[in-house]
């Protein structure tokens, strides 16, 4: 059995990040705590203000509300 962690976030949470890479779709990915969460509609080295939508086991998505 492995050590499963929780993620950090929950849907509904509203964050600052910084997006740090883009994914093979065309999202851009950004990290809280280390845990990866895609936003649609986001370029490298954007920071926004993101409002989870969907949290998985090892991933997230966020849309920008700002």
């Amino acid at each position: 059995m492995k050590n499963f962690r929780r993620p950090p976030v929950k849907v509904g949470d509203v964050r600052d990040v910084k997006i740090e890479a883009i994914g093979s779709g065309g999202d851009g990915i950004a990290k809280i705590n280390g845990f990866v969460i895609f936003v649609p509609g986001t370029k490298l080295n954007d920071e926004v203000k993101i409002k989870i939508t969907k949290v998985l086991r090892k991933y997230g998505f966020g849309e920008v509300v700002e």
